[in-house]
């Protein structure tokens, strides 16, 4: 994806709030050998970029004074209540260099499996995003996950995939995360058998003891 930004001359809360007035937003552009650079976005363009997935998991091209370069979205700050960006950081990418990244996960084929077929299983979509270390021009946009082959009360694990090419999962020492798993629907609730409903009937039926008739 790509997106248009421009040199922002001032900093500080006072000119960050001047920029949000007329519908700017501040933000940074770091890491590489450059230093920080200050920018400023148009926040409409902006807050509609942010509703695309790829914005937030693909290696983006910024356009800056004429010169596009590659970066990554690092942070976004919201207003607490309005539809408002404040900040943003982007950061530089070497296309040398292995980044790290958290990439979106899809699934796919549930519908076809047998645990939904047959045996009417519910899927539950347990992790819906991995942190990936990969170079730059091998990061995904998402992650593919065929659910087709799921049995009943079966799991799939980050295990019984293949990951793209390049593309090594960031563990953090644990073990591979559980992706989907099917388990049957909540069992309907017992019904009051037939004997234990006529006692039921019978005694509210009686009269309480000692109102009979004198």
């Amino acid at each position: 994806m790509k997106f248009v930004a421009f040199e922002r001359a001032k900093q500080g809360t006072g000119a960050s709030r001047r920029l949000r007035i007329t519908g700017k937003t501040p933000g940074i552009v770091y890491g590489g050998d450059s230093q920080p650079q200050l920018i400023e976005l148009d926040h409409n363009a902006l807050w509609h970029a942010l509703k695309k997935e790829a914005f937030h998991s693909s290696v983006l091209d910024m356009e800056l004074g004429g010169a596009t370069s590659k970066v990554l979205l690092r942070d976004v700050q919201y207003h607490p209540f309005r539809q408002l960006v404040q900040h943003i950081d982007f950061q530089r990418v070497d296309a040398k260099t292995r980044l790290t990244m958290k990439v979106p996960v899809h699934f796919k084929g549930e519908e076809e499996s047998d645990a939904v077929k047959l045996e009417h299983n519910l899927v539950s979509h347990v992790t819906t995003e991995l942190e990936v270390s990969c170079l730059p021009t091998d990061l995904p946009e998402f992650i593919e996950v065929d659910l087709s082959g799921l049995k009943k009360n079966g799991t799939v694990t980050l295990k019984d995939i293949k990951l793209p090419r390049g593309v090594r999962w960031v563990s953090h020492g644990k073990n591979a995360p559980v992706l989907a798993s099917a388990t049957p629907p909540a069992a309907e609730e017992e019904v009051v058998a037939p004997a234990e409903g006529a006692e039921a009937a019978a005694a509210a039926a009686a009269p309480a003891k000692g109102k009979g008739k004198k």
